[in-house]
């Protein structure tokens, strides 16, 4: 059996802490991770997202170690308000970056962020904290523009995947891009629509998110 087939070293349900409140997740460590990749949901969705669940599943197979979380707990989701709220969901994502850095199985490993709809806002807002160090960033079908002033401090090399008929999504990640000060790049899936629902097209997601975080994320962080 190799690495590669080899039963992860973790893979199950957790809960962390996140400001006042514990957020629940699941955490896949493969043998010999190369990095950990945290997910952050677009608005409706949860840890329980096929179509991410289906990229983690790609990233974990290709060595990545993988954490869904959901940003909001049962009872904020009833506030819809809560969903956009960018802010919000970007503490979130800080706290649960600074989770990592604390857990002895991820501790030494470098850190991105895989954001999706809102939750790319929420992962490009922090990016942008000062006290946060992200080796890489990969967007599908994101809402960067919902970071706001966010985007010009944002210095992780940041991948912007859209579907070429999500007209409108497309030109707000153009915008962004040109207000993102680090390497920025956008990748078009020809074909596909906002949430990639058409055939092949969530594949070829996982496929460059999978290239992306192999680029950037390194065995170890410095």
């Amino acid at each position: 059996m190799n690495e590669f087939n080899a039963p992860p070293l973790r893979d199950e349900e957790i809960v962390a802490p996140a400001g006042r409140v514990s957020i629940a997740g699941h955490l896949t460590i493969p043998q010999h991770p190369k990095g950990v990749v945290a997910f952050a949901h677009g608005s409706g969705s949860s840890r329980h997202s096929p179509r991410n669940q289906y990229v983690a599943r790609v990233l974990n197979e290709a060595g990545f170690a993988t954490v869904l979380f959901d940003l909001l707990t049962p009872d904020e989701e009833r506030d819809r308000a809560n969903v956009f709220d960018i802010p919000l969901l970007a503490s979130r994502l800080v706290d649960i970056t600074g989770w990592l850095a604390s857990q002895p199985d991820t501790a030494s490993l470098a850190i991105g962020y895989f954001g999706a709809s809102t939750g790319a806002g929420a992962a490009l807002a922090a990016v942008a904290h000062p006290g946060v160090k992200v080796a890489a960033v990969v967007s599908r079908g994101g809402r960067p523009d919902l970071a706001g002033e966010s985007l010009r401090h944002v210095h992780s090399p940041t991948l912007l995947i859209v579907g070429g008929l999500d007209e409108v999504v497309l030109d707000l990640n153009r915008r962004a891009r040109a207000a993102i000060p680090a390497e920025c790049k956008i990748a078009i899936v020809p074909g596909a629509t906002h949430l990639f629902e058409e055939p092949g097209t969530l594949e070829q997601v996982a496929m460059l998110a999978r290239s992306w975080f192999a680029g950037h994320l390194n065995p170890a962080r410095n």
